[in-house]
């Protein structure tokens, strides 16, 4: 019965989940708060795990044609992510810091060479919430393109009681959302960890 059910599951979650994300994003008024320049070059696109509802939509509102990749965990949420995200012609590398790291890693890295973008949550698929890990900085900085940050402030909105207090939107808010572009040109990991942690907190909801 539990395999008949993720089967299902398979099949209709990743319809609605899209379909939940465009009613926010449609019902919302945005506006976009911009430090730097946000180009139509190759970058890593970095947003925190609690902010997947809205954050990759707004990637593709600035990156509408670039090929593109998001690393996701092998988890069965994360193969519920990874069917939503087709919708947005967002492709998936399957893998997370606890299962199959060296392999994604290594196919991230090959899809940057090939001028995809690439989309990463620093602290999923489990957390800690809110705590950057070495993957997509180790990634931006050998294939030397810029990481660009996604946060959103939604004027109402609801929190779940997970472990990334996951953040839905109430239908019609304003959303503000944050983008940055940053150069870890010249950093050594340690640097640019604490660099990306600290400009990452900068506008992320307690």
């Amino acid at each position: 019965m539990k395999s008949a059910t993720r089967a299902m599951a398979k099949v209709v979650f990743p319809v609605v989940g899209y379909m939940i994300a465009r009613f926010f994003w449609l019902t919302s008024r945005k506006t976009f708060d911009i430090e730097g320049e946000i180009t139509q070059e190759q970058c890593v696109a970095v947003c925190w795990h609690g902010e997947l509802l809205m954050s990759p939509q707004a990637y593709r509102y600035f990156h509408k044609q670039q090929r593109s990749f998001a690393i996701i965990s092998r988890h069965f949420d994360g193969e519920m992510i990874a069917r939503v995200l087709v919708f947005f012609a967002i492709g998936s590398l399957r893998g997370s810091s606890s299962k199959g790291a060296k392999q994604v890693l290594l196919e991230a890295f090959r899809a940057l060479k090939r001028g995809s973008d690439l989309l990463v949550t620093p602290d999923g698929p489990r957390g800690p919430r809110y705590k950057v890990s070495d993957g997509a900085l180790a990634l931006a900085l050998k294939a030397n393109v810029p990481l660009v940050i996604i946060n959103y402030h939604p004027s109402s909105y609801w929190q779940l009681n997970s472990w990334d207090k996951f953040i839905i939107p109430k239908p019609f808010c304003k959303i503000t959302f944050y983008l940055q572009s940053l150069s870890l040109e010249g950093m050594q990991l340690d640097e640019a960890r604490e660099y990306l942690q600290q400009r990452m907190l900068v506008h992320a909801i307690a």
